[in-house]
């Protein structure tokens, strides 16, 4: 009873480290493209970022139970065997965040948890501990639908707001309105964050409640302190570490302007709100990504680059399969060793976030040492400085060309 207890506080401490981790590892995403425009300043976006968040927290609590109550058949399971999975799960997710955050790789926070668990529950108990059907409806399937859904309606509203601002064409960027907008809607993103990324840690420390005993395995829903540790955490960890990663990302969406910027946050935001509604659990790294493709595209004479799109892409397939490695591994020591292999990770999990910590403050922030999927997301579209002619203006030039004989005859 008491190693059960032990192990207990250990993944309760390992999951609000993890969130913090999720904090300057995601969040800051978005703010990206208000600090690339100039509309918020990096400190002012970080602190409302995290405030947000902290309030996006409470205000769902359908992904938690999503992650409690859904991929893991925890009645099937005794607190003996459940525990220590758990505890293997979240350190492989840690280790790949840490290790894709200093590399710079595309990652998301949120598949690096579901990797991590699913990965520790196939070596440790089988697959038969595993609800596909939840995995595949509510993790796999919005993995690959959100990106593309919020970038068809990053393109669609870039399209109205160039059409209804067309009097600014072939002038110094006037859309500075929208500026004034993304203020809004990047806060509308770091609101929808907490109401979908919170709330994964909070499901995993309630599956762990529940398997120690300590819930009832028929309520689901997170206990008031579960969602106040877990919100106050990320909202920490945004405001610690975030503000290194969103200086990166502002300056890899140098080319991004106001009507784009707002353009993507509004769609990021009304994709992971609904998601975060209906209880899947979403990446909001690879949303985001998508609304910046999308709004991308969404600006005339614009094409895509197919290497970069394809190599971000990867990042995002490779992310799910690689923290389930490292939580296997994890697990596979629990297997052999029992008590002594919980011991031997949390120490190797110590060492790992230590050396990779320490080797991050040797280098100078850059986009090759910090993460930026969604500053390469910008990347992946090819927009010209000066947009080719829209069908009205090139109607307007001709017509002009075909006075200009006329006049110098009357002459």
């Amino acid at each position: 009873m008491e190693t059960a207890v032990l192990i207990l506080l250990l993944v309760i401490a390992l999951a609000l480290f993890f969130d913090f981790t999720n904090g300057f590892h995601d969040t800051a995403n978005a703010m990206a493209t208000p600090i690339a425009t100039g509309a918020l300043k990096p400190k002012v976006a970080v602190l409302l970022a995290a405030g947000l968040n902290l309030v996006g927290a409470f205000l769902s609590t359908e992904v938690a139970k999503t992650v409690s109550h859904g991929i893991i058949h925890e009645d099937q399971l005794a607190a003996t065997a459940l525990l220590p999975l758990i505890f293997a799960g979240l350190i492989g997710a840690i280790t790949w965040n840490m290790l894709t955050w200093l590399l710079g790789l595309p990652s998301s926070s949120s598949h690096a948890l579901f990797g991590g668990l699913i990965g520790a529950t196939l070596v440790g108990v089988g697959a038969m501990a595993i609800d596909f059907g939840v995995v595949l409806s509510k993790i796999i399937l919005p993995a690959l639908i959100a990106p593309v859904t919020a970038g068809i309606i990053a393109f669609t509203v870039t399209k109205v707001a160039y059409a209804v601002t067309r009097r600014h064409d072939g002038k110094p960027d006037g859309r500075d309105g929208f500026r004034w907008g993304q203020i809004f809607t990047s806060s509308l993103v770091a609101l929808a964050h907490g109401t979908n990324d919170a709330q994964k840690t909070m499901g995993v420390i309630t599956l762990a409640l529940i398997a120690a005993g300590w819930q009832n395995a028929e309520h689901a829903e997170p206990q008031l302190w579960v969602i106040v540790a877990c919100a106050v955490t990320i909202a920490l960890g945004t405001y610690m570490g975030g503000w290194r990663i969103i200086r990166t990302l502002g300056k890899g969406l140098t080319d991004v302007k106001p009507a784009q910027g707002f353009s993507a946050e509004a769609s990021t935001a009304s994709t992971i709100l609904a998601s975060s509604a209906l209880g899947f659990a979403l990446s909001t790294t690879q949303v985001a990504s998508g609304s910046v493709i999308g709004s991308g595209l969404g600006r005339r004479g614009s094409t895509v680059r197919w290497r970069t799109a394809g190599r971000i892409a990867i990042g995002w397939l490779l992310t799910l399969p690689a923290s389930g490695a490292v939580g296997a591994l994890a697990a596979l020591l629990v297997v052999w060793f029992g008590a002594v292999g919980i011991i031997v990770d949390a120490v190797l999990a110590v060492a790992i976030v230590v050396v990779l910590f320490l080797r991050s403050r040797r280098d100078e922030v850059h986009a090759g040492n910090a993460m930026s999927e969604v500053a390469d997301s910008g990347l992946a579209v090819d927009v010209p400085a000066d947009p080719p002619p829209t069908r009205r203006q090139r109607r307007e030039k001709a017509a002009a060309a075909a006075q200009t004989p006329t006049r110098e005859e009357d002459r």
